[in-house]
């Protein structure tokens, strides 16, 4: 029961500060300078990282379809698979979970280090908004951010099994092409960024609000970015399945 208690107080505390962040968001002044500097730090930064997850998913997932498609004499279909997959639910949950641990960590320890130095307490007492100042920038830097590099993801990822298919599968490269573009529909990417979306939502609220509420000097970092990358991470999951079974049943 206690825990019960503890985890709908803990989703409540998201809910409330996910509105107060999207008021913020739309309430001027706007601080566009800190808007770029956060997209930068998020999606710049983050193109590596996500190339090479999603290249190395693409290959595997290739290379994994290619051993069941091979007893069936249908190799040509893994362009199909791969496309779909990429698409559908491995580049956005590929793209979220790599974020969530890179930048969700980075916003956790940030705002957790100004909490417990006082920096938070010192906005408030000169009349600044924390969430105004320093979530809705992290916020709306994540929600332009995730949706791209999920875009992103997909081509890295389908390249990724082109390659596999090309070279070690022998599928004529005009044909793999051509029977990924057939396999591909705008539901299938529309699904795709619609996650992405809410798992921007997911990684930004969760990993300002474990940092904001640190206690317990440098130890209490640590144990708020912990904690921000794990519920993060949880919460994406919960969410792809909730969202890949919703659009299965009515899209």
């Amino acid at each position: 029961m206690g825990k019960a208690r503890s985890l709908l107080e803990y989703v409540g505390s998201l809910t409330v500060l996910f509105f107060k962040t999207v008021a913020a968001s739309f309430k001027p002044p706007f601080k566009y300078h800190q808007l770029i500097d956060q997209m930068n730090k998020i999606g710049v930064n983050s193109f590596l990282i996500v190339f090479l997850t999603a290249f190395f998913a693409g290959i595997v997932l290739a290379l994994q379809t290619a051993y069941a498609m091979r007893q069936m004499s249908a190799e040509i279909y893994i362009a199909n698979i791969v496309a779909l997959s990429m698409t559908r639910e491995l580049g956005p949950v590929f793209t979220a979970l790599v974020v969530a641990a890179r930048v969700g960590a980075s916003i956790a320890a940030e705002t957790g280090t100004m909490r417990v130095t006082e920096q938070i307490d010192a906005l408030e007492s000169l009349a600044t908004n924390p969430v105004k100042y320093l979530v809705a920038p992290r916020f709306l830097a994540l929600v332009l951010m995730l949706p791209l590099l999920t875009v992103y993801a997909d081509f890295v990822g389908i390249m990724g099994g082109f390659l596999v298919g090309v070279s070690k599968l022998h599928i004529g490269a005009d044909l793999y092409l051509k029977k990924t573009f057939e396999a591909l529909v705008l539901k299938d990417i529309m699904t795709g960024l619609v996650k992405s979306v809410v798992f921007a939502f997911i990684i930004s609220i969760v990993a300002c609000f474990e940092g904001m509420r640190t206690r317990g000097g440098a130890e209490g970092v640590g144990r708020s970015t912990t904690q921000a990358v794990v519920n993060a991470c949880i919460l994406v999951i919960a969410a792809d399945c909730f969202f890949t079974a919703l659009f299965y049943f009515i899209w």
